[in-house]
């Protein structure tokens, strides 16, 4: 009967948890339009925060209490979900055409900031004479890394906005002396009105908020009592069923936009989570309140997290398109690995 209420309230924290999540990233948009703040800002930061409250919010529980492996489980785990499910569900339903630049760009980055996260995790690989353990100041070098990233983006959307301010310059001229005639004055725009009031906004920004905090408590709670129930270790709760509810929201957002055509979202929603997931879900809880002594995850685990990131490099660097039987190899890794977690959990 115990574990029967425990798994209740542990769904109910994932509803509470993805809701506040949802909440908060309508209502901190919303709050910023009211402020005019820039719409690429507010993707860059306050959305992209929102799709990985979840974990954020788990990780920040799960070190309060002491419960560190579930931190780096719900990180390695939903990073290996997100490639080997969302993007292998994703491939099927439609074959996903990557663009160049995420060949060439996002994607190596992706695989720089898992490989930076393995080696800080696999101290004892390096010297068995030293315990495996993630430090305050691994954490620092993570968000110091993603911060570098962030600063890349930014660049890289006003060479962008250059460019098309330029195209649109020489359009313009190019029409003047075809037509030779005086431009046409444009009326004075018309900034875009907020989707909602300020007060409205503010209000289901706390909301979320409160959400996000009392759903990760339920989560963390509710599965570290089922790991206790059952006789398992963290490790497999983490790896299971903590990382797939935290990845919901990835798994819907991928495979609505997949459906609708939108493959560009579908791999840019996997690539920005797992990045944002190593150096803000990780790393900023561990440079704030303190490392990890000691880390119990297998040498599979790591391979594992690090190995999908390649398989999806090479499935998208071979000829830009992830395709449907590329996305069921992808699968059947995930097949094969969480096949592998469960036994060597429940042994």
């Amino acid at each position: 009967m115990e574990i029967i209420l425990q798994i209740v309230l542990l769904i109910v924290g994932f509803v509470i948890l993805i809701k506040g999540a949802d909440m908060f990233v309508d209502g901190a948009s919303a709050t910023a339009e009211n402020f005019k703040v820039p719409k690429m800002l507010i993707g860059l930061t306050i959305v992209a925060f929102g799709t990985s409250a979840p974990e954020f919010a788990v990780s920040v529980k799960s070190l309060i209490s002491g419960n560190t492996d579930m931190l780096l489980g719900n990180v390695i785990g939903s990073n290996i979900l997100n490639i080997l499910l969302i993007i292998g569900v994703a491939a099927i339903i439609k074959p996903l055409v990557v663009k160049n630049n995420t060949v060439k760009k996002e994607l190596p980055i992706v695989i720089l900031m898992t490989l930076m996260f393995v080696a800080l995790l696999a101290d004892s690989f390096f010297d068995p004479n030293v315990a495996a353990s993630f430090s305050r100041q691994d954490g620092v070098v993570i968000v110091i890394a993603f911060l570098i990233f962030i600063y890349y983006l930014i660049q890289m959307n006003r060479a962008k906005k250059t460019t098309e301010e330029l195209k649109k310059v020489n359009k313009t001229l190019e029409l003047l002396e075809d037509t030779k005639t005086e431009p046409v004055k444009k009326e004075d725009e018309v900034d875009e009105a907020p989707s909602m009031k300020l007060g409205k906004a503010l209000i289901l920004t706390v909301l979320g908020i409160a959400g996000i905090v009392i759903g990760s408590n339920f989560v963390v709670d509710s599965a570290s009592s089922v790991a206790s129930i059952l006789g398992v270790s963290a490790r497999l709760i983490s790896l299971t069923i903590v990382a797939l509810g935290t990845s919901l929201p990835e798994l819907v957002t991928s495979i609505v936009a997949t459906r609708k055509g939108e493959v560009d979202l579908a791999i840019g929603n996997v690539v920005g989570s797992n990045i944002f997931n190593i150096g803000v879900v990780t790393g900023v809880p561990v440079a704030i309140l303190g490392g990890i002594p000691e880390i119990s995850f297998s040498l599979v685990d790591i391979v594992m997290v690090l190995g999908s990131a390649f398989l999806l490099y090479v499935f998208a660097r071979d000829d830009r398109i992830v395709s449907r039987r590329e996305g069921m190899i992808l699968l059947i890794f995930f097949v094969i690995y969480y096949g592998y977690v469960v036994v060597s959990g429940l042994i």
